[in-house]
């Protein structure tokens, strides 16, 4: 077993420098790997940020798609994973030769897909999307132009209702957002009136339809942080909690469970795979590292910065 050093925090910080390593943390990491971040954010926003860095080791305390996005966007440097087992329920609810498969029976069809997805499925989309701006990609295609959304089909339904266009949409969900409880979201409404519903798109409908306010963990954030109201019942992974009491230290705020009495079903399992002692031994080692191949890498970018384009 590896012996680890008694102050883990100072030992990572000391790594950090001698690694010239920037250390990106995502909204629903745990509490002390946010506080030890360089960069807090959404996937794409900490990507970017890597870029605007002079670092040569990028550590992204977050899930697999995550740090393929940021070795996408940062080709030259090294990407490490705190565990490579890290990954995601609605990534790999969209394995990439079946939506090949579903762009073959639409042979018209141009692919919008959520940032939330593999390399191998955004080299086979024609545009990428975060929740912050799906709307705005998707408005940008003529009316009369077919489109695929994959893989979040709430975010996609989400779409199509804000737009008034039909879309076919890839069955995908989030494990989290898909378990919340409408039961426990109307009992603690009722137990604490005002308080405002606040919930991400990839919540299922039902959820979504008592929300006053649906947007991007970012957008959450900043409603917290910017509305007057005396609670908050999140619907969102909680991870996010922990930056809106930063901003928002007065207001109270009640996460929202997850239907099954017994488990903590509101909080991402793949996300609490990274701990302090697993940055500590990545940034020690340079392991595990996320490796691309460069046609993958390219052809993966495109999308992305067509994105990115629409502004």
């Amino acid at each position: 077993m590896d012996k680890l050093p008694l102050d883990l925090l100072g030992a990572i910080d000391e790594l950090r420098r001698s690694r010239n390593a920037v250390i990106l943390a995502h909204y629903y990491q745990e509490p002390d790997i946010q506080d030890v971040a360089d960069f807090i954010g959404d996937s794409l926003q900490l990507a970017k940020a890597a870029q605007s860095t002079n670092a040569d080791v990028i550590l992204f305390c977050g899930v697999h798609f995550m740090a393929e996005t940021a070795k996408i966007l940062n080709p030259d440097r090294i990407v490490l994973i705190p565990d490579m087992a890290a990954g995601c329920s609605l990534a790999d609810a969209c394995p990439a030769p079946m939506l090949q498969r579903m762009k073959d029976q639409h042979p018209g069809a141009k692919v919008v897909s959520y940032i939330n997805c593999s390399a191998e499925v955004k080299a086979i989309s024609d545009v990428i999307c975060t929740s912050s701006n799906a709307e705005r990609v998707v408005r940008s295609f003529p009316p009369e132009q077919e489109l695929i959304f994959a893989p979040d089909r709430n975010l996609g339904a989400y779409i199509v209702k804000q737009t008034g266009r039909p879309m076919h949409l890839w069955q995908g969900t989030c494990i989290v957002h898909e378990t919340f409880s409408e039961r426990k979201l109307i009992e603690l409404v009722s137990k604490h009136p005002g308080v405002h519903v606040i919930a991400h798109p990839e919540c299922e409908p039902n959820i979504l339809a008592h929300a006053h306010f649906i947007g991007s963990t970012s957008a959450l954030l900043n409603y917290v942080r910017d509305t007057t109201a005396p609670g908050f019942v999140v619907a969102t992974e909680p991870g996010i909690l922990h930056q809106m009491q930063k901003v928002a230290p007065g207001k109270v705020l009640y996460p929202l469970p997850g239907m099954d009495e017994n488990c903590a079903c509101n909080e991402c399992p793949f996300m609490r795979l990274n701990t302090l002692e697993k940055m500590y031994l990545a940034l020690r080692d340079l392991s595990p590292r996320l490796e691309m191949d460069e046609g993958l890498r390219l052809r993966a970018l495109a999308p992305l910065q067509r994105m990115m384009a629409l502004g």
